[in-house]
């Protein structure tokens, strides 16, 4: 697509920096509008609610951004970000089975949110013509009188004695993350706003900052203990930068755990695994806390809509909202800013029908990642089909196969880091992996080496224990 004049971007989080930098190469200005000072250095915003919590950059994501900015996290490893491989550095349990440690390669960045965003923003800020709008709020669309062409965006300064203003644009890409208005703006326009799917499971969070002695975890840069229907209680643990450790709990139903500081030690108690417990019951709490409470998956589903004005795209959360707990959602932002270089890529105006078929082609896999999941637990609503119901007792074979064989476990790294689509978990190899394993002694090894944690992982192949 040849340069043309104006792009704005609708908020300035993962999805927005993610799309401005794309459109930096096709567009002559680009405009990033957010309510936040998007000029500060790293902090929490406002406009990102979870942003206090622990987060993840899967591999597929670093990817991206090694794509995007080239160097970047070499970059971040070499000014002290706790960087590593993805199974040989940190502790995972799922199904409530610790996955068998192996080296993977697959990377993985231990940072915070607000960290990671100010590395991304500065290289995006750099670029000679994306520049910032805001602190703005964003009032509504600006349309063609016919509706059929969006032709900027109608902002209101929050500094005191502010005037509404219109920023002219010849395409406006919609990353406002769960605050999107776009379907409210669609009947307004006289078109249909997108239908949405939800799967709800009420998750809420709870997080603190510590600081822990030197060898905290055996040196490990983290542990992650996944929630189970039967314990529906999870939290996870990184070495962030700073020399801090940040600690989030979670709880399906319920409400948040608790934030103060003997309840949080407590309640860490009560996880499916010790040592998240054992880690910071004598650590140095080093900040204060926060909650989040996460209610539903959702998507907008775009791509089933046969009318879109043209000029304008969505992205991001604004698309597509997936459980936090399973860190995809800045993967599958980044991955959708490559969708949109595609799109504008192709040396034609871009068109909304076929970019949002290809982001419903990229969310598909995490979504049925996040929302089969969720949907293991009683509390979570949803159709729970014969076909969930199957692969469910497959997956729960493969992941206790994943304690005590290291292929399985890459194999399953891979799917949920969004390297593998879903389907390679279905792979003839990795099939006859499960299937062997479940025939196999029940301790799953030789005499002599069996443990609890890898007696229940076999228990759980050969049928019994199935939850």
């Amino acid at each position: 697509m040849e340069s043309t004049e104006r792009a704005v971007v609708l908020g300035g989080g993962m999805a927005g920096l993610l799309s401005a930098r794309v459109l930096a190469e096709f567009f002559d200005q680009v405009t990033l509008v957010d309510r936040d000072d998007l000029a500060a250095g790293p902090a929490d915003r406002r406009g990102v609610p979870q942003g206090k919590h622990i987060h993840a950059v899967l591999p597929r994501g670093q990817q991206v951004l090694e794509d995007l900015f080239a160097g970047l996290t070499g970059e971040m490893a070499r000014q002290g970000t706790p960087a590593g491989d993805l199974l040989a550095d940190t502790r995972l349990y799922l199904g409530g089975q610790r996955m068998h440690r192996a080296r993977s390669g697959l990377p993985m960045l231990s940072l915070t949110r607000p960290f990671l965003e100010s590395w991304i923003r500065a290289r995006v800020l750099a670029l000679p013509n994306v520049t910032v709008a805001g602190p703005c709020d964003i009032v509504g669309l600006v349309a063609t009188p016919d509706g059929r062409r969006v032709t900027g965006v109608t902002v209101f300064g929050r500094a005191d004695g502010s005037a509404a203003e219109v920023l002219p644009a010849d395409l406006v890409v919609d990353a406002m993350g769960q605050a999107s208005r776009t379907p409210q703006w669609l009947p307004a326009m006289g078109y249909r706003p997108p239908a949405e799917e939800r799967v709800e499971i009420d998750l809420g969070y709870a997080t603190r900052l510590y600081r822990l002695p030197a060898g905290a975890l055996a040196g490990d840069l983290g542990c992650l203990i996944a929630p189970t229907p039967d314990v529906p209680r999870g939290g996870a643990m990184a070495r962030v930068e700073g020399d801090r450790w940040i600690v989030t709990l979670t709880r399906v139903g319920g409400g948040p755990p608790p934030t103060e500081p003997d309840g949080f030690v407590e309640f860490a108690g009560s996880l499916p695994a010790p040592d998240i417990h054992v880690a910071i019951r004598a650590a140095e709490p080093v900040a204060g806390s926060s909650t989040y409470r996460f209610p539903a998956n959702r998507w907008r589903r775009y791509d089933l809509l046969r009318r879109m004005p043209a000029g304008l795209l969505v992205l991001g959360d604004a698309v597509c909202c997936l459980n936090p707990v399973y860190g995809q959602g800045m993967t599958v932002a980044a991955q959708e800013a490559l969708a949109l270089r595609t799109t504008l890529g192709d040396g034609r105006a871009p068109d909304a029908r076929r970019f949002f078929r290809e982001i419903a082609r990229i969310v598909a896999g995490p979504w049925g990642i996040a929302t089969g999941g969720d949907l293991s637990f009683a509390q979570a609503t949803g159709r729970r089909s014969l076909n969930f119901r199957l692969m469910s007792r497959y997956l729960a074979r493969l992941q206790a196969g994943a304690a005590v064989d290291a292929a399985l476990a890459v194999s399953f790294l891979r799917v949920s880091s969004l390297i593998d689509p879903p389907t390679a978990l279905l792979s003839p190899r990795t099939a006859a992996r499960v299937v062997l394993l479940s025939r196999k002694h029940p301790d799953g090894m030789e005499k002599g080496h069996a443990t609890p944690e890898r007696r229940v992982a076999s228990q759980v192949l050969q049928g019994r224990g199935e939850r």
